[in-house]
């Protein structure tokens, strides 16, 4: 079956039962039945799946199937002739709400080296954040920090001092937030937002108390801390680094740093009436609405994909429409 021509309109995906709280934030914005204590993330066009529980976490279109299947059916339908060309049916791209209804742990993300050589997998996780909801982020460490400290900090569950250790990074709605693979980093409670990454979902836990889960036995992909925490940066994050990390308050167009672009891009677009056209392969969420795409209404927190069979489509509107898209095929 070949894609469609037009947006795909996509329900709610939370994954159930995961290690921490939060959800009611995003039913609130997609205007859903309030989510369960443990539904923190909504996985909005995913061809991934939570590690470990395949299927689990993947889009269901509306049509009954899995969207990895049916892109695989026809890539260039879906993820354009020259995304194809170079990337096959690999989508390189996964977006998520997220609702810490309590603060993340402290944790990071191989990069794509360390994950084929270790895990077998084609990615990394590199992830970035477009804040919804102000709060506090935590971001890189503060200062060099040798392994056996590290170690001995997971292994005794210090986390007031392993929060420390993490720049703090106050954030508001419109600011943006890219976090490379291996650095350290948590989202302090209360903070919403869209999440996005590298189609893996690789986590390298240094804390778990409180949270739903045996981390001494799940915190470390299966590989142990030894191995694990090797992608694990332990030197100091400068000010400086940390400053280009962060974009404050960009309202419209590109709206991360440019150190993302080999990733992912993220672009926010205010038509005020009748704006730009939209085309290629992309995941996209109505950050304020209503928003009119292609002469199909959507509401604000409403969640679609666009495949690039559609072509180019007219937004209209007085909303505000986030574009997440792969990286480009072409750079």
């Amino acid at each position: 079956m070949t894609a469609p021509r037009e947006p795909v309109l996509l329900p709610s995906n939370r994954p159930a039962d995961r290690f921490y709280r939060g959800g009611r934030r995003i039913t609130d914005l997609r205007g859903d039945d309030p989510a369960a204590e443990h539904e923190p993330e909504d996985w909005v066009a995913s061809t991934t799946h939570v590690f470990g529980r395949p299927g689990l976490g993947e889009t269901v279109l509306p049509d009954g199937r899995r969207l990895v299947e049916a892109i695989a059916a026809d890539p260039v339908g879906w993820l354009g002739e020259t995304h194809a060309a170079r990337w096959g049916a690999d989508a390189m791209l996964l977006t998520k709400l997220l609702d810490a209804g309590q603060r993340l742990p402290v944790h990071a993300h191989p990069d794509g080296a360390f994950a084929q050589q270790h895990l077998g997998h084609v990615h990394g996780k590199t992830e970035a954040w477009v804040v919804l909801t102000a709060g506090t982020v935590h971001l890189g460490l503060r200062e060099d920090v040798a392994p056996e400290r590290l170690r001995a900090l997971v292994d005794d569950q210090r986390t007031t001092e392993l929060l420390e250790l993490l720049h703090a990074v106050e954030v508001r709605p419109g600011d943006a937030v890219l976090v490379p693979a291996g650095q350290l980093h948590a989202i302090g409670e209360g903070v919403l937002l869209l999440e996005v990454q590298e189609p893996e979902d690789l986590s390298i836990l240094l804390e778990w108390s409180g949270f739903a889960l045996d981390g001494a036995a799940d915190g470390h992909l299966g590989l142990g801390f030894d191995r694990a925490l090797g992608a694990v940066a332990h030197e100091a994050m400068s000010r400086q680094r940390l400053a280009g990390l962060v974009v404050r308050g960009r309202s419209d167009g590109p709206v991360l740093p440019e150190e993302a672009a080999p990733f992912f891009r993220v672009e926010r677009l205010r038509p005020a009436g009748t704006g730009p056209r939209i085309g290629g392969y992309c995941v996209l969420l109505v950050e304020e609405g209503p928003i009119v795409l292609g002469g199909h209404a959507l509401a604000r927190g409403a969640t679609a994909v666009l495949p690039a069979a559609a072509g180019e489509l007219p937004v209209e509107g007085d909303g505000v429409l986030l574009v997440c898209r792969p990286p480009d095929p072409s750079a």
